[in-house]
């Protein structure tokens, strides 16, 4: 047996002790869990978890493991939401014979505080389920087909979403019919659509069927929605336009702002010159992500995703000028930051009971409970303070938030909850099938 990890591999030590030579679906291991709510896949996939982290391992053919493995870090070198790839095992010493187009795992780190499109539905935590479902989903493919990947199988179900301050970041799941080329042609771009909307049209159609979707929701009306949505995406990153000369600067400008309000770059403008005037025309690229997540880190060691950074370093910003305010003085970034973790952040998290500090990430939780404040002033006629919303905050709304994905928590996080899949013969001991 043969496994090929990512750099660093600091992942071997205890993954190499697993039973590779065993087909995966008869794994007998303590480190196996379950997950609930778990997307459907064609394969067979089994979670573990190791030394405080939790993989999920797919079993299916080398070819097809080796090309997903290439694409996932591919995809994470230009910052496309992907899953992570961790290795694969290949040239597997078989104890037990394995099916033809399953000689090899793919391990990826399975995806912290991430939804199914199904969760969403269930528990859309103060969003409108299909936009923000069809918004994540679309901002997803453009990254993709702007980066030169083709999909192949965009689909609900092979993606999981992220809260972010109250929008959905979606994540490639699955990769392997995935493609990566120096640029797609419309027509591979055309029917990657076509096939996104014919697949998302028939979860829409299960949702319906289980009583899971409005009366006037149309699943064909939805998935349309999603090409008419890309398109529109698309054009504006893209789409070339004539400049008089008097207005090229300042057209040019707004142009690149509104691109970086979406996210985007441009990697090279070309300017030109026709009879009606400069056709502008831009090479659009993946921004480079992360950049108020990074900032908000290096002042304070807090991880959260970029909608709740800005909104977190917003609330230093306010802090700050009441501290200004408050004493009279100029107060520096340092010390306003420092006693808003004191006095503001680390109190509120604090407050969370530990069976709930695990269903949000501490950012999202402190993002709610600033919005939750906002709602309740607004009703009360008055500002009721931090204090009064936390309590009603994890007392009202909290509870509502679904059981995470990830079941298994840290102890920074909260109370380790390990789900044990059975071993064989303790499952047929309970159905009294062990002879």
């Amino acid at each position: 047996m043969r496994f090929v990890f990512t750099p660093p591999a600091d992942h071997a030590s205890g993954l190499l002790t697993l039973p590779w030579s065993v087909p995966l679906a008869q794994w007998r291991d303590d480190r196996l869990v379950e997950i609930r709510q778990r997307g459907i896949s064609r394969h067979v996939v089994r979670f573990v978890y190791d030394d405080g982290t939790l993989y999920a391992l797919k079993e299916l053919s080398e070819r097809l493991a080796r090309r997903e493995y290439q694409v996932l870090r591919a995809l994470a070198d230009l910052n496309v939401p992907a899953v992570e790839a961790v290795g694969i095992a290949v040239d597997l010493d078989d104890a037990q014979p394995r099916q033809q187009d399953s000689d090899a795992i793919l391990v990826t780190k399975f995806l912290t505080y991430a939804a199914t499109y199904r969760a969403v539905f269930s528990h859309p935590r103060g969003i409108q389920p299909i936009d923000g479902l069809l918004d994540a989903l679309v901002e997803l493919l453009v990254r993709l087909h702007l980066s030169g990947f083709f999909w192949g199988d965009c689909s609900l179900s092979n993606t999981l979403f992220r809260h972010d301050a109250g929008t959905l970041e979606a994540y490639l799941v699955d990769a392997e019919t995935s493609e990566q080329h120096p640029a797609l042609s419309d027509g591979q771009r055309v029917y990657d659509i076509e096939l996104a909307t014919e697949r998302i049209a028939g979860e829409l159609l299960d949702l319906q069927a289980g009583e899971r979707l409005p009366d006037d929701v149309d699943p064909f009306e939805i998935a349309d929605e999603l090409r008419k949505r890309y398109d529109s995406l698309w054009q504006e990153l893209t789409q070339e336009e004539i400049l008089r000369p008097e207005e090229q600067r300042q057209r040019i400008a707004e142009r690149l702002h509104r691109l970086n309000k979406l996210g985007f770059d441009a990697e090279e403008i070309e300017l030109i010159p026709t009879a009606e005037g400069n056709k502008l025309r831009l090479r659009t690229r993946v921004a480079e992500s992360g950049h108020f997540a990074r900032k908000l880190f290096l002042r304070t060691g807090i991880d959260a995703g970029e909608n709740q950074a800005r909104r977190l370093l917003n609330d230093i910003t306010s802090f700050r000028a009441y501290l200004e305010q408050k004493e009279g003085r100029p107060v520096s970034e340092i010390v306003a930051t420092n006693r808003w973790l004191e006095e503001i952040y680390d109190p509120v998290i604090a407050t969370v009971p530990e069976d709930l500090r695990g269903r949000l990430p501490p950012a999202e939780i402190f993002h709610e409970i600033l919005e939750h404040r906002w709602y309740m002033s607004e009703a009360a006629g008055r500002d009721v303070g931090t204090t009064a919303a936390t309590k009603d905050y994890i007392k009202q709304v909290l509870p509502e938030a679904p059981e995470p994905l990830d079941e298994t928590l840290d102890d920074s996080t909260g109370p380790i909850d390990v789900i044990r899949e059975p071993l064989p013969e303790e499952a047929a001991a309970a159905t009294g099938e062990l002879t």
